[in-house]
This record gives structure tokens, C-alpha cells and sequence, in this order.
């Protein structure tokens, strides 16, 4: 029997080229997670009561210092890279981001931000916690036209094909093809930190604050696991490298702040009907049409008021 995958080729090339503009995939890949996640986390804080308008707000300039915080962090772990070449620090379209300094460096800000602009930081957590694994599920996709973020050296029908040069660099001459962590991490974002987090949310099991620990320990989780095989490392203590040790931080982070937000039981809002990126039976009525309250009876101007009130964002 012939077998139906041998090994999961790499893309022949990374790059569009149009005219004298070169696009990368990875630009791509990293703009449109981006996207995804403002606007799922724009929808689910919506629903938590909270202002769309707030999120993205926000959004512009955590998004700007999280990237900061990405190169900067991968950067500082890569220095060897940009000896020769320093002005290619900036040259983020050839890979090169710390999903750790980017969440760091993106969690000051938007606390700050949260904090000066009187939004509600526990609800903007829970709201950018699904947006985050999805955004991070379509970036490994960048990641896979970049041919980076590949593991150990792998037979298994599932292998993704390195080329020569890019295999030698990583010190594994004569081998072709590797564990495809970044696709692990990709599954694993998708349909164990996103579903778990919804699954959970769904089923009532989450108070207010909660579902941004469970990314925590999830991501934490599965990028520890990813640790273990991946080959792009330029430190190791104790046979760990510096963002497994993060990921076991993350993970105590995580559990602790679950603990904290599941003992406060501060019962989310959730206003309007479920819908799938944001689960959970209603709280809050949706504010209903201006002219459906028009038509109502004499306690529609009550109604109206007591809905206008939901609109903004509750207090932090």
C-alpha cells in the first residue's frame, strides 16, 4: 500500500513578488492574525458589556508595543544573528518574533492603557484570550513559508521537509526532515487553549478573569511540551531552553491567577444571545431598537435607560 503522506513538503518559495514589491508570507501571515484577533476580542468584549470602541483603541498601540516587545525579546536571545549584519534587527519579514516579549510588552500597555481610559482590565483579558491562540495558530503558518520553528530531526509520515542549508544551520547535516513543531502548536492553540477556554466558558464554569489564566496554563502547556523538541534554541540551563523556563512561569502565573479569579466568583456579563467565540447564557438583555422601545409600554424609557447603562464599560 502506497502511503498517502510521506513527508509534508516546504513551500518553494516565501514571497510574492509584484512588480518591484516583494511581499513575504509571513507579513501576511502575521497582519491577518492580528486582524482576528481585534475583532474576536472586539466581540467578546462587547458581550462582556464593554465598549468595541475601547478594544480597538487599545488594540492599536498594544499591537505596536507587542511587536517591540517580540523582536526585542527574540533579538536579545539571537544576538550571534546580527553580528555581521546589525541592520537586519528590523527585518522582521525574515521571522524572528518572542511570542513571550510580545505578550509581556502587550500586557503592560494594555493595563495601562485599560487603567487610564477606565476600561474594565479583567474583561479585556477574558475578551483578547481566544483572539490570542487563534492570531498565534495563523502566524505558525508564517512560520512554516519561513521553513523555521522546526524540532528534531523525524521519519513519521507528518515530517515537514527542510532544506539542506537551512537543516545544516541547525546543525543536523544530512538530515531532510523534521518535527513540524510549528504545526503542533498550531493544533494545539486551536483546539486546546481556544476549545477548552469556550468549552469551559460555555458550560458556566468560568467567573469573571478566568478564561485569560486558562490561556495561560494551556499556552504555557503546550509551548513547554513544544520546548522539548524544538531546535532553534540558543540557551539551555538545566537542559531547558529560556522560554520553556518562561512557559513554566507562565503556567504558575496562570494557575495562580485562576485560583484568585475563581475564589473572587465575580459572575461575568454577558449581554445578548451566545454566540460561538463568546458562550454563556445572557445576564444582560441586548439593547433592543430605538423604535421597537417607541412602540413599547410606559416603562420603555426605563428599559432604555436601564440598556444604555450596559453599553459602557463597567468599572475596573
Amino acid at each position: 500500500m502506497i502511503p498517502l503522506l510521506a513527508s509534508i513538503p516546504s513551500p518553494s518559495r516565501n514571497v510574492i513578488e509584484i512588480g518591484p514589491l516583494t511581499i513575504h508570507f509571513y507579513g501576511i501571515m502575521i497582519a491577518i492574525g492580528v486582524i482576528v484577533a481585534v475583532m474576536v476580542a472586539r466581540r467578546r468584549y462587547e458581550r462582556y458589556g464593554g465598549s468595541g470602541e475601547m478594544v480597538e483603541r487599545v488594540s492599536i498601540w498594544t499591537v505596536i508595543i507587542g511587536f517591540l516587545g517580540a523582536r526585542l525579546g527574540y533579538v536579545t536571545t539571537h544576538t550571534g544573528d546580527f553580528v555581521d549584519q546589525p541592520w537586519e534587527v528590523f527585518f522582521i519579514w525574515k521571522g524572528g518574533l518572542a511570542i513571550y516579549g510580545g505578550l509581556i510588552a502587550g500586557t503592560i500597555a494594555a493595563v495601562f492603557l485599560l487603567r487610564r481610559w477606565r476600561g474594565d482590565v479583567f474583561a479585556f483579558g477574558d475578551a483578547v484570550a481566544v483572539g490570542l491562540p487563534l492570531a498565534q495558530v495563523i502566524g505558525r503558518i508564517g512560520n512554516y513559508f519561513n521553513q523555521e520553528l522546526f524540532g528534531t530531526p523525524s521519519d513519521l509520515p507528518w515530517a515537514v521537509e527542510i532544506e539542506a542549508r537551512i537543516a545544516d544551520a541547525a546543525g543536523y547535516p544530512g538530515s531532510t526532515t523534521f518535527h513540524p513543531t510549528f504545526l503542533y502548536e498550531a493544533l494545539w492553540n486551536l483546539f486546546i487553549t481556544a476549545g477548552v477556554i469556550l468549552w469551559l466558558e460555555k458550560r458556566g464554569k468560568l467567573f469573571k478573569g478566568a478564561s485569560i489564566a486558562v490561556y495561560l496554563i494551556l499556552y504555557g502547556i503546550g509551548r513547554f511540551l513544544m520546548e522539548l523538541m524544538r531546535t532553534d534554541t540558543t540557551f539551555r540551563f538545566l537542559g531547558l531552553s529560556r522560554n520553556g523556563w518562561v512557559s513554566v512561569g507562565a503556567v504558575i502565573v496562570g494557575a495562580v491567577l485562576f485560583w484568585w479569579m475563581q475564589q473572587r466568583r465575580e459572575v461575568r456579563t454577558l449581554v445578548g444571545p451566545p454566540v460561538f467565540i463568546a458562550p454563556g447564557a445572557e445576564t444582560v438583555p441586548a439593547t433592543v431598537d430605538t423604535e421597537e422601545e417607541d412602540e413599547g409600554d410606559e416603562h420603555g424609557d426605563e428599559d432604555a435607560a436601564s440598556d444604555d447603562s450596559v453599553a459602557t464599560d463597567p468599572p475596573s
